[in-house]
């Protein structure tokens, strides 16, 4: 494992996101670059991916992203493990807004090539996620 410029877009990604600013995390991500979201089913391409983070700091305007832990291997993949925390204030994945606060451990897989992010996986517990939105009933998400 080492430390290199391979780094610094994973940086930039988290830095800007850490600030609500979208465009300032996407702005190190090409279009082209492969999105999976495994607990929402997403694998599509940038701008899934950015359409996931509007969502997610709109329905949560005090959304923060809290890093643990981050290290890039060898191969350009950054590994950062953080929580995402924040007060429910809109509609969110299905899930009427209720107020209510999250606090979800995720797992982000972030590939860089050339100064870009190739590629960015995201990983948690989507039933974690749900009891935090108290929703009771997973095949009838919308709570009214």
């Amino acid at each position: 494992m080492t430390v290199s410029s391979e780094r610094r877009p994973a940086a930039v990604f988290w830095s800007s996101l850490a600030e609500r600013d979208v465009d300032g995390a996407f702005s190190v991500v090409p279009d082209d670059a492969e999105v999976n979201i495994v607990p929402l089913g997403i694998l599509g391409a940038a701008p899934e991916g950015r359409k996931f983070f509007v969502d997610t700091i709109e329905a949560f305007p005090d959304v923060e992203f809290f890093v643990r832990k981050s290290f890039t291997g060898d191969d350009g993949v950054t590994v950062s493990e953080l929580s995402m925390e924040g007060t429910q204030a809109g509609d969110y994945l299905g899930v009427v807004n209720q107020e209510k606060h999250i606090d979800v451990d995720q797992v982000w897989l972030l590939k860089s090539e050339h100064g870009r992010i190739t590629s960015i996986t995201g990983y948690w517990c989507q039933n974690q996620l749900y009891r935090r939105l108290a929703v009771k009933r997973l095949d009838q998400v919308a709570i009214i």
